[in-house]
């Protein structure tokens, strides 16, 4: 039982990443470097630490990015 739960954790844990991948992709950055995209996300996460008003602002741009796909 505990081997087959731990298979549908990779199943869910691999899916996560290819949609986080996914992510990489629609921002138009799947050609830069890995480095770079992990300064970027670094960033962002020092950026947004006890900063609403920047996490509010960034939700709006990517909730509009979503909505353009509709």
């Amino acid at each position: 039982m505990a081997e087959a739960q731990t298979s549908e954790d990779r199943k869910k844990d691999t899916r996560e990443k290819i949609a986080l991948g996914g992510l990489i992709v629609k921002a138009g950055l799947r050609y830069e470097s890995r480095a770079l995209l992990l300064g970027l996300l670094i960033d962002a996460k020092n950026r947004l630490s006890g900063n609403e008003a920047e996490r509010a602002r960034l939700m709006g741009i990517g909730t509009e990015a979503f909505g353009r796909d509709s």
